[in-house]
């Protein structure tokens, strides 16, 4: 996979329920069999609580 892009991130977290907490969003995101590079991103965010979609994609991409 090359650059990470907001779609990957739409996808890897298709069927979350918000407000969440970012292991939530790992979870999903394996669930959805996301690639490694999004899981570790969402991982590895410095927050841990996220109101909705909008939020997720803002801080993986601005991290």
């Amino acid at each position: 996979m090359a650059e990470l892009s907001p779609i990957d991130v739409q996808k890897a977290l298709k069927g979350m329920d918000y407000p969440t907490d970012k292991k939530s969003l790992v979870d999903c995101a394996r669930k959805n069999k996301a690639d490694d590079k999004v899981v570790s991103r969402l991982d590895g965010l410095k927050k841990d609580s996220f109101d909705g979609p909008n939020e997720v994609t803002k801080a993986v991409f601005n991290e």
